[in-house]
């Protein structure tokens, strides 16, 4: 049997090289405050693999994505047991682009403080008098620069992400940009539409894309999980102040609440922050979460 190594491991996943394709592992792993934590999180991985799976099954209509198939048995015989079933996606090889697609439909966080300051959000000029977590009027595009792990990403206008791509493609950088915004702006409409008749606001979310072969604009990486989103409960949604969700905002407080912790949980965080993600993964499949 042919043994694999990842060619590059993040806080988070694992990627393969299998030939024509990759295998993206994500793992149990969790990090918080740019730290991977000593705990793993079980299920965490196979809840998010197969959240964007169903997202993206959910769009392909809108653009084509990089996913093959979620079944071990589509893949080589290495990755065929319990420790890469169910949380393992087989993927078509891109050629990433170098922008962060963010898309925020509601106030809150870094976006929030932003506001506060001086009215705008990543340079973008919004309405007075908005409160905290308050949708937006239309959704806003606010990109960002990739960076190197340890490193923070940084938020660029989209005239500069037109001068990025044009500097790597020349000729097609304001072509890709448009591509980079229209469908990210459509992709978020469909899905937050679709999750709050399921009971979730998506407040806002980060997409990255890719070329094919052909020079074709794909969707890759990963898809609305609470990883890359921020998921609030509809029930007892209020504007005005900050919201609970559906992340690791559980790991996040006590973190916050014990900076001696050493980055080591108790069990009973690990545990509430498990149900979080099942209780999404439940919510907008309208499934129970089954490896």
């Amino acid at each position: 049997m042919k043994e694999f190594k990842p060619i590059k491991e993040g806080k988070v996943r694992e990627i393969y090289d299998i030939g024509d394709s990759l295998i993206i592992t994500a793992t149990d792993r969790i990090s918080a405050f740019d730290v991977i934590l000593k705990n793993k999180v079980t299920d965490k991985g196979a809840i998010l693999t197969q959240m964007s799976r169903f997202w993206f099954d959910f769009t392909k209509d809108v653009i084509p994505n990089h996913m093959i198939s979620t079944d071990v048995k589509d893949m080589p015989e290495f990755f065929q047991n319990e420790k890469y079933d169910g949380n393992s996606m087989m993927c078509k090889k891109l050629e990433m682009l170098p922008v962060e697609c963010i898309v925020r439909g509601y106030i809150t966080g870094s976006g929030w403080a932003s506001y506060q300051e001086n009215g705008t959000v990543c340079g973008i000029q919004l309405p007075e008098g908005l409160q905290e977590s308050q949708q937006l009027p239309e959704p806003i595009y606010t990109p960002s620069t990739k960076a190197e792990i340890g490193d923070h990403d940084e938020n660029v206008s989209y005239e500069k992400t037109v001068e990025i791509l044009e500097k790597q493609y020349p000729g097609k950088g304001e072509y890709y940009a448009a591509a980079l915004r229209d469908n990210t702006i459509a992709l978020y409409k469909k899905c937050a539409e679709y999750a709050l008749s399921k009971g979730i606001i998506i407040a806002d979310t980060k997409f990255e894309f890719g070329l094919d072969e052909e020079g074709n604009v794909v969707l890759g990486d990963e898809m609305l999980t609470p990883d890359s989103s921020r998921f609030w409960p509809k029930e007892g949604y209020e504007p005005g102040k900050g919201q609970p969700s559906y992340d690791k905002q559980f790991v996040r407080d006590w973190l916050k609440a014990n900076p001696d912790s050493d980055y080591d949980l108790p069990e009973d965080i690990i545990d509430k922050t498990v149900e979080k993600y099942k209780e999404a993964y439940q919510l907008l499949t309208g499934k129970d979460f089954d490896r």
